[in-house]
């Protein structure tokens, strides 16, 4: 038998696969379909302080070896997920949750983790340093590493929880930034967000997203996001949740070979709903052919071999 199990900053998982935030809602439309305690974790919804409508139409296109969004962070808000969604959840997982945390301000990230500080279902706090910074010219927090120091700060201030920064790959240098982040007291990374891109349409001439931009996820970014986290597991000594074009249980096990302690699926949740069950029942298989026996061993395996 393999042993599955991995740990982030002290929180035990039975497995590494986690859905990413915004691929999988609060839980309830995939509850329909499975068991969602054969995960490992799930990182819910990015939920800002308060609710959001998101970006105008069509804020999501198709294209080669992925997708490409622009949704704007839409959720109903920190208080009405505490107060809707959580108890939902945990009807619906008995596990550990990955709350993923967005804002536009640094006391608005602030208050979010001090109000999830009290809910004990929640086992880390991911928090996306990819919104833009209201009081700076709306310059994303995770691209520059003081302001990115100053939201970990800020947030290991008001919270007991482990706290993994979620970083944007759309910077020169992402081990800068992973580095700042570590100095200022993270538990732990995530990595990477969606890169930046867009599509025209040929016949309007225009933008295929209304916001002209969107984030690119998709098969198409893993070597990308393998790349970015072999770098990052090289320049710093706290865990890294990999993310990023995960869409098999052999980019899992890739994934964790670059440096990752568990990994997050994405987009491959919306092409095929049952992607994480799958991958969750073809880890050990995968690790047998491996010669594995502690999938926790193949964290940052091909930096030793």
């Amino acid at each position: 038998m393999v042993n599955l199990s991995v740990s982030l900053a002290g929180v035990e998982l039975k497995n590494p696969i986690i859905p990413a935030s915004g691929t999988f809602g609060y839980g309830r439309e995939y509850a329909e379909l499975y068991d969602l305690n054969i995960l490992g974790s799930f990182s819910w919804k990015g939920t800002t302080g308060q609710a959001r409508l998101g970006n105008p139409q069509p804020r999501i296109a198709e294209m080669t070896g992925g997708m490409l969004n622009a949704v704007g962070l839409q959720n109903p808000g920190i208080d009405a997920v505490i107060a809707n969604e959580v108890p939902n959840i945990a009807k619906l997982f008995q596990g550990p949750v990955i709350a993923n945390v967005g804002g536009f301000s640094m006391g608005e990230y602030a208050e979010n983790c001090r109000k999830l500080n009290e809910i004990d279902q929640v086992a880390i706090l991911e928090v996306n340093i990819s919104c833009p910074n209201v009081h700076a010219g709306g310059k994303n927090f995770g691209c520059d590493p003081r302001a990115a120091a100053e939201v970990t700060k800020a947030v290991k201030a008001v919270t007991k929880k482990p706290v993994f920064m979620k970083l944007t790959p759309n910077v020169t240098d992402i081990a800068e930034i992973a580095r700042a982040c570590a100095d200022a007291g993270a538990d732990g990374l995530c990595l990477i967000n969606t890169l930046l891109g867009m599509r025209i349409d040929l016949k309007s001439r225009k933008p295929v997203i209304a916001n002209r931009t969107g984030g690119v996820s998709g098969p198409a970014v893993f070597p990308v996001a393998l790349r970015m986290v072999w770098d990052v597991y090289e320049a710093v000594d706290i865990p890294i949740i990999g993310c990023g074009g995960v869409s098999s249980a052999e980019d899992a096990a890739e994934m964790m070979l670059a440096g990752a302690s568990a990994v997050e699926v994405g987009a491959a949740n919306l092409k095929d709903p049952y992607a994480c069950k799958t991958i969750v029942e073809s880890l050990p298989a995968v690790c047998e052919r491996m010669g594995v026996e502690r999938i926790a061993d193949l964290t940052g395996a091909a930096h030793r071999s």
